[in-house]
């Protein structure tokens, strides 16, 4: 798998975090649609970036997410992983439910960054 920038790992850590649960939330996507706006100001064709995710079987989900958020660990501040790590927060209670799976994919996230 070819290294993503920080912006790119960035929407795939998301949108893992977003569908672990088995279901896509509107209140996630606008939180997703979020983040794309505040990354990418310049039109930004990301139909690769969502083909891959939806290929990824569920057993694949961790390894991918392993190496998206070393990606995005790679060129990002510790400060920048504090705020991502927030903002997955929110991702994660936007439907006003954190399910299991949720909840430890967001705690491996800080475990893999080293975050408290």
């Amino acid at each position: 798998m070819q290294k993503s920038n920080k912006s790119i790992a960035g929407y795939h850590l998301l949108m893992i975090l977003s569908s672990v649960d088995g279901e896509f939330a509107p209140e996630e996507g606008m939180l997703v649609q979020q983040y794309l706006a505040d990354e990418f100001p310049f039109k930004m064709n990301l139909d690769d970036e969502l083909e891959t995710i939806a290929l990824l079987k569920p057993e694949e989900w961790n390894a991918h997410f392993e190496f998206h958020a070393n990606c995005f660990h790679d060129d990002s501040t510790e400060q920048e992983r504090k705020k991502f790590a927030q903002f997955a927060k929110t991702l994660i209670k936007a439907d006003n439910k954190v399910t299991d799976e949720e909840h430890t994919y967001y705690k491996h996230l800080k475990n893999i960054w080293n975050l408290e």
